[in-house]
């Protein structure tokens, strides 16, 4: 709390004691002239002195209300509680030496003895109940850090676990693709030399994102529209490409290379097992409030893919999953199946939400083709 809030608020605190007893004074003192400009001023004044003693204690032994125990209570604030009251009392006599009004002038020790004996109980009370609401707020802020602490450490950890699955893919992709441009150099040195220069501009896209997490969909589909023309090239017209994009998804956000895993696996364990007459669909479309991603290839099914060749289904789909979970918890979902002739879909749901790119923008960065 700043300190001009708590001494302004105590001030005001007693300005409206002071409305109170004028008018409690008007009441009951019938014949008698009742200055309201002097109570508001002693009543200001006294709770003035109250809120600065009281916060410039908060501030010298801040660490002893917050921890200090039953011993410290008695042996350092109760006899400090009563110093305070009695010096508040000396000096709001010195400052208003002719009051109480009705009486007549006393001796300044008379005046004190007086008003020690009218008001030090209420000053214990004010003095312990700013303790421990001191010590209550100590108690909050402290939670509070705790808690800010908490998370801080949480979202860390998220941010260090999703950094080392997004380290996990691309040393997946790249070895991967390094594979097929080593197989094709055998048959077609011109396509290798293509696919080359291709992964060369796939891994400057990469750089290009850095560790962001979140791209535009649109961002998203230009990195595996460069994949595609890889596969393309490597599979030689035996796969039809098809993709469905809702030009008004362009802006969703998405995580980086969420998609790619996922269309490698087509590859690997579906079309890159048949000869001809190969298709892979990708599509996006809105679902109620979420982005569906669809992603289905032709090839052997899942019975034969899983009797088969199954390196690297687990990293790509199980990265897939983790990241998923971790970016929307349990509002997302994946499903693995296999619908009809052998096709398997991947379909894949995640809360749709928009950056700031335009959704006009329909043609890519980096000019694929």
């Amino acid at each position: 709390m700043h300190p001009l809030v708590f001494i302004g608020s105590a001030t005001v605190l007693g300005f409206l004691f002071g409305v109170q007893e004028w008018v409690h004074s008007l009441s009951w003192n019938y014949h008698m002239h009742i200055d309201l400009g002097l109570l508001l001023r002693a009543w200001g004044a006294q709770y003035f002195l109250w809120g600065t003693i009281c916060w410039l204690l908060w501030m010298l032994l801040r660490p002893q209300i917050n921890d200090g125990g039953l011993r410290t209570i008695l042996l350092l604030f109760a006899p400090l509680s009563i110093a305070v009251c009695f010096v508040e009392e000396v000096i709001w006599v010195l400052l208003f030496p002719h009051l109480p009004m009705g009486h007549p002038n006393m001796h300044f020790w008379t005046r004190l003895a007086f008003q020690l004996d009218a008001e030090f109980v209420d000053s214990m009370v004010i003095f312990w109940s700013a303790f421990f609401l001191f010590r209550g707020l100590g108690y909050y802020q402290r939670y509070r850090e705790k808690e800010r602490t908490a998370s801080q450490l949480e979202s860390q950890l998220v941010q260090a676990q999703m950094r080392a699955l997004r380290m996990q893919l691309n040393p997946h992709f790249l070895f991967n693709t390094m594979n097929g441009i080593s197989s094709l150099m055998r048959t077609d040195i011109a396509a290798a030399d293509l696919m080359l220069e291709q992964l060369s501009g796939l891994l400057r896209i990469t750089l290009h994102r850095g560790d962001a997490q979140f791209i535009p969909l649109s961002d998203e589909m230009e990195f595996i529209e460069m994949y595609l023309a890889m596969q393309g090239r490597r599979y030689c017209g035996r796969v039809e490409q098809k993709m469905r994009i809702d030009p008004r998804l362009h802006d969703a956000l998405v995580p980086t290379m969420i998609l790619q895993p996922i269309v490698e696996n087509a590859y690997r364990h579906g079309l890159s097992h048949i000869n001809s007459g190969g298709l892979l669909s990708i599509e996006a479309s809105r679902q109620d409030s979420h982005l569906r991603l669809c992603v289905t290839n032709s090839g052997r099914g899942l019975a034969l893919a899983s009797n088969g060749d199954n390196s690297g289904t687990g990293v790509g789909l199980a990265n897939v999953r983790n990241r998923l979970r971790m970016h929307y918890g349990a509002d997302q979902s994946l499903f693995l199946s296999e619908i009809e002739d052998r096709r398997v879909q991947v379909v894949m749901t995640l809360p749709l939400l928009f950056g700031s790119h335009s959704p006009e923008t329909n043609t890519t960065r980096y000019g694929v083709t």
